[in-house]
């Protein structure tokens, strides 16, 4: 067997000098041709682009706007103090004022108690407000981004985790784009903050910083950000006021981004921005079981809001031509059909060649994604990285990042399948089934 291994690699690799590089694409692994080749030349230019206008002066700023940062609260206990601590100590001469709702207050009275013993932390803290909304019972991450919105008195507003810290010139960052009156929407920069506990952290700590980090600079700079984190949107609050606030459901952050970009169309100037010096720190599943439940309600989220909810609405007249070909292309194409043709693919391999060939042309795929990584993390540190000593870090786990995100396709071609024979989305911890269930979802 190792020497049909060894005969496949050899053969793969000596082609790949002699003969045309497409014509080899095209025989071993077609849909990287039409659908990850243009998407990584894409992004490629766009954190070139972004590298290029980064050390540009700075455009003296006029006016700090006031800041409403919702912070949704569950079951975060004491960590809740860390995000409010976070915010309170933000380098930011404008006026913050931080909302904490905590749902289901009665339940959840650690976390309540936690946040209104938090307000000892604005202690000399000029300009900076602490509201303490209790929910009694519970209604879901939605209910309560929507709580937060009706007393939000800020200009801007930030639909933020309870269990998410942030840099201390986060806010500084994010709402400097709101001074173009055609931004309504900024994705802040999401990175792990557990990174170090277990090998799935950091494998997921790498994911974000290739995904969000390197991914949503690119698309940011021609404007089709894919979508804006649940965990850190910044939004213009008059026009998510006018949408009606945030839907019921589970994926509220796709869901928002997507009604965001249906006014693309008939308004062209209207953007949406990611940030990548905007930071902020989430903790990730620390075990290989959670971190696949957790997948499970993301990719299934994410076939009911493209496939299900907004089958109608995924028109060039609403989003525009450039946002609605992104959509086609990157939700629907590489996101919802592409890990069954992975699958497909890999399967026929499986049935018509030796396994020995099979080993043979999966570790040449291997390696033309590992150069392909390497050359993408690297760029992203020289380009775009706002702490490009601690990324280098990462390096080492290169390695096993396409072997990571092959697993994440089969499992997210599961989930797909999961959402579409069994509704998964009706039962999402993001909120309790008797919402879910008595809305239009």
């Amino acid at each position: 067997m190792w020497d049909q291994v060894v005969f496949a690699f050899v053969t793969l690799f000596a082609s790949s000098s002699q003969q045309n590089w497409l014509e080899l694409a095209w025989k071993f692994f077609p849909f990287v041709v039409v659908l990850e080749a243009p998407f990584f030349l894409l992004v490629t230019a766009g954190m070139v682009r972004y590298g290029l206008r980064r050390h540009r002066p700075e455009r003296q700023r006029e006016r700090y706007p006031r800041v409403s940062c919702v912070v949704t609260c569950y079951s975060e206990g004491e960590d809740v103090r860390k995000t409010i601590q976070s915010l309170a100590q933000q380098l930011y001469p404008g006026h913050i004022e931080i909302i904490a709702v905590i749902d289901g207050a009665i339940q959840n009275r650690p976390t309540l108690l936690a946040a209104r013993n938090a307000r000892g932390l604005l202690a000399g803290q000029a300009k900076r407000d602490l509201v303490v909304l209790p929910k009694w019972q519970r209604g879901g991450r939605v209910s309560s981004l929507n709580a937060g919105l009706s007393i939000a008195t800020g200009e801007i507003v930030m639909a933020l985790d309870g269990d998410t810290s942030f840099d201390n010139d986060m806010v500084r960052n994010a709402t400097r784009h709101f001074d173009d009156p055609g931004v309504v929407g900024v994705s802040g920069n999401l990175r792990v903050r557990n990174a170090k506990k277990t090998l799935v952290t950091r494998l997921q700590a790498l994911e974000y910083i290739l995904s969000i980090g390197a991914g949503k600079t690119g698309l940011s700079e021609f404007n089709i950000v894919n979508n804006i984190s649940g965990a850190f949107g910044v939004f213009r609050t008059g026009f998510i006021r006018n949408l009606g606030g945030w839907d019921a459901g589970s994926a509220e952050d796709l869901d928002m981004t997507t009604r965001i970009k249906q006014y693309f169309g008939r308004h062209p100037g209207l953007r949406i921005v990611f940030d990548p010096h905007a930071v902020g720190h989430t903790d990730a599943p620390d075990t290989w079981r959670i971190f696949f439940r957790q997948r499970l309600r993301w990719d299934g989220d994410m076939f009911f809001i493209f496939i299900r909810k907004f089958r109608f609405n995924l028109r060039p007249r609403l989003l525009g031509w450039r946002n609605f070909m992104f959509v086609a292309v990157n939700g629907l194409v590489m996101q919802v059909l592409m890990p069954f043709l992975i699958v497909a693919y890999t399967g026929v391999m499986l049935f018509t060649l030796p396994i020995g060939a099979v080993i043979g042309v999966l570790a040449f795929i291997y390696l033309a994604y590992l150069l392909a990584i390497i050359f993408y993390f690297l760029l992203y540190v020289i380009a775009v990285s706002e702490r490009p000593k601690e990324d280098l870090d990462y390096l080492r786990f290169l390695p096993l990042m396409p072997l990571f995100a092959f697993a994440n396709r089969l499992h997210c071609a599961f989930s797909i399948l999961t959402e579409m024979t069994m509704n998964s989305h009706l039962d999402s911890s993001m909120a309790p089934w008797w919402v879910l269930r008595k809305t239009k979802f």
